[in-house]
């Protein structure tokens, strides 16, 4: 077909038709990348400096184009991208000047740092929230620290623990989801912006100047990399997915703790529901919910990784559909975290309950195992005794107190263990 070309707002030169609703039906993004729409705008606006820089714009344009791209504001509209949405909002309010500012860019480096710059903020979050809900944990566990607790293998009463013990178990796994995070963020800090569309710009930039002036410790090294790499977002999802997980485990042990068999502790009225039908009931939806997200969170780290696994160089447009499984991760740890965090300071703990379950005569077998060896008797020969002889009345708080081994649940080391990990939290 021949005739006049028909321009889309970034793309249509060379064609004689405009895009089918069908098309956009499939192809547009920006009901859900509207999201990138703040650093979209900080993007641009360094670059629009950094064309300064390089003579390609006056320093006139460039206070207007920057003037302009702090007034915009974020709009509903048929666009097909927020890319679109910034540039098409610019030529309402300026005109030609607006098409200058994609002078030797490329949407690909575009959406790569925008993405970046986003995914930045998006584990400042996950630090703040996931850090909150380990000093909760550490500060139960200085104030439980010799509160105790029946300690459970394979879901079967073992040997007596404190509950700031438990507690800190959680902290330990929530440090290492910090570190992981932490881990991510420092290997994306890396700006892709200056890479086109995957050749890098012919304009005399410098990028590592670009980099700085948007918060990034470096620029990418190869362009193709640069355009094409989402390694920053798979580990955050994964990072996010192991968090779930470790919450899940949370959710699990209160759920169990809570239950009618277990009385170990109460839900807090604010953070339970109750049932149409049973009046008595009193339900740990937030807690099953905990475990249904990370189910979830299992599956988009796996999809995301299966859209990336087959991808060749440089950039294809399957990883428009890299974004939504992150919106929905860091929405949901926004909501999730704090819940958890108010629900484990607030649960109200039966004490007696659970003193009188680990000062069970089965809990304290091991105990009198260990009394006997430490007389002579060899531990294998303890064991078999003490599993003839069934009943044993060791004292509850001497037998926690001997548990003084570094990372043990003796009360003492768990008072240490809760003030050293306060102290690394901040």
């Amino acid at each position: 077909m021949t005739g006049t070309p028909v321009p889309s707002s970034m793309w249509g030169g060379r064609f004689s038709e405009g895009p089918s609703a069908l098309l956009r039906a499939l192809n547009d993004s920006f009901s859900f990348d509207r999201q990138l729409f703040a650093e979209d705008v900080e993007g641009s606006i360094a670059w629009a400096n950094e064309l300064g820089h390089a003579g390609v714009l006056t320093s006139d344009e460039v206070s207007s184009l920057v003037d302009e791209l702090r007034s915009l504001t974020l709009a509903d509209g048929e666009y097909e991208d927020v890319h679109s949405f910034v540039e098409s909002r610019l030529r309402a309010k300026i005109g030609p000047l607006a098409g200058k500012l994609h002078t030797g860019r490329s949407r690909n480096d575009q959406v790569a740092t925008d993405l970046k710059l986003w995914l930045k903020k998006a584990c400042d979050d996950f630090d703040a929230l996931v850090t909150a809900l380990a000093r909760v944990l550490a500060q139960r566990a200085l104030v439980e620290a010799a509160t105790p607790m029946p300690g459970y293998t394979h879901l079967k009463q073992a040997e007596p623990v404190t509950f700031g013990h438990w507690c800190l178990a959680y902290v330990e796994m929530l440090r290492r989801d910090l570190w992981r995070i932490h881990d991510a963020r420092e290997r994306g800090d890396e700006c892709p912006l200056g890479s086109a569309a995957l050749a890098g710009t012919p304009l005399n930039i410098d990028r590592n100047r670009l980099a700085k002036s948007l918060g990034f410790a470096r620029a990418t090294s190869n362009s193709m990399d640069a355009v094409s790499d989402r390694d920053f977002a798979a580990e955050y999802l994964f990072a996010a997915s192991m968090l779930l997980s470790h919450l899940s485990r949370i959710a699990e042990d209160l759920i169990f703790f809570t239950s009618d068999e277990a009385g170990y502790a109460a839900l807090p009225d604010a953070l339970a529901t109750g049932s149409s039908r049973m009046p008595q009931k009193k339900n740990p939806d937030v807690l099953e919910l905990t475990r249904g997200y990370a189910a979830r969170s299992i599956g988009e780290v796996t999809g995301f990784l299966a859209l990336l696994k087959g991808l060749p160089l440089a950039y294809n447009k399957d990883m428009q559909l890299d974004k939504e499984p992150l919106f929905r991760t860091r929405a949901l740890l926004a909501i999730l975290l704090p819940a958890l965090t108010a629900l484990i300071g607030t649960l109200q703990l039966n004490r007696d309950c659970m003193r009188g379950a680990a000062g069970s005569p089965l809990l304290l077998s091991t105990d009198a195992a260990d009394e006997l060896a430490a007389k002579g008797i060899p531990f294998r020969e303890a064991h078999e005794i003490v599993s003839r002889q069934g009943h044993h009345s060791s004292d509850l708080c001497a037998v926690l107190a001997k548990k003084n081994v570094y990372g043990g649940t003796a009360p003492d080391r768990v008072r240490e263990a809760a003030k050293a990990a306060l102290e690394a939290l901040g």
